[in-house]
């Protein structure tokens, strides 16, 4: 194992049940798949049911050469109703009690971590204390190292998140990756001023000792905060398929180019790139073109 380029998505592994099908998801299975695209060693960390769909979601991370680590629990596989609106934008309906709300931390797990430099994380995991400890207990685990990059992708989902998780997270991450319509919200949960955006984000930055602040804006563009610097891009114009996996493909496109020794600014650019070309496409896991992941 290549301890220096080992990178981890923790959390959900499920099926998203879209209008025209099933396919995988789930934040940190979409982050580990395009990561690995990148020619970095990634993983998904998560758990299935003793069940057929738990039996596909390890065929297909096969298929798709993607390392994981997938306990096996007493509790379904999880899946999520996609409904996706006239414009692209998915709403979604999350089964509870399944399989990856209760991940456990295991010595394989724990040694993986020992090995890890880069990890992303959400707060819909965290919504059971058994998966939530998990993620805790992996992150704490990582070696300490300058390069590290320990990555909250806020991705707020049905009510499924409260103060406390919030805080916790941001207390151990260093890159925070949150959009416009979470940030109004994680600034009313945690009492932050009535103050524009950007002053919210430098806010952040700054309270939590970040490296790094990723803020996407949807069609009015993103923005990449570091404490010396801001980096502006607009969204590119795209026939939009659906937007499912979007993000996470920002996220992984950032970290694997922050990885590989590339600017921030580049990085920006080549996340914009990647997450506009999955908008054109049905389902959160496409295959990138090369030009995105050639570095």
């Amino acid at each position: 194992m290549n301890e220096s380029k080992v990178v981890v998505g923790i959390g959900e592994a499920l099926w998203d049940i879209l209008p025209e099908g099933k396919k995988i998801g789930g934040a940190p299975a979409n982050f580990a798949y395009h990561v690995s695209q990148f020619g970095l060693q990634s993983y998904v960390v998560s758990a299935v049911g003793e069940d057929a769909l738990g039996e596909e979601i390890r065929n297909t991370f096969q298929e798709k050469r993607l390392h994981s680590l997938l306990a096996t629990v007493p509790y379904p596989t999880g899946i999520v109703n996609v409904e996706v609106d006239e414009v692209g934008v998915p709403q979604y309906i999350i089964k509870e009690n399944v399989a990856w709300d209760n991940i456990p931390f295991t010595p394989e797990l724990e040694a993986l971590a020992n090995g890890t430099c880069a990890v992303c994380f959400g707060s819909l995991a965290q919504r059971n204390v058994v998966s939530r400890d998990t993620v805790h207990r992996f992150i704490d685990a990582m070696p300490e190292r300058d390069d590290r990059l320990i990555i909250f992708d806020v991705n707020l989902r049905q009510g499924f998140y409260n103060m406390d998780i919030l805080y916790h997270s941001m207390q151990r991450c260093n890159v925070l990756k949150i959009n416009d319509q979470e940030l109004v919200e994680v600034c009313q949960m945690l009492d932050y001023p009535d103050i524009d955006f950007q002053s919210q984000c430098w806010s952040l930055l700054e309270r939590y000792h970040l490296k790094v602040l990723i803020l996407t804006c949807g069609i009015n563009g993103s923005y990449i905060f570091t404490s010396d610097d801001v980096s502006l891009l607009p969204t590119p114009q795209v026939a939009v398929a659906d937007t499912v996996g979007a993000g996470d493909s920002f996220t992984a496109t950032f970290t694997a180019s922050i990885l590989k020794g590339l600017s921030v600014a580049e990085a920006h650019r080549r996340a914009v790139a990647a997450s506009a070309y999955v908008c054109t496409q049905h389902g959160a896991m496409p295959l990138l073109p090369k030009e995105y992941t050639t570095i």
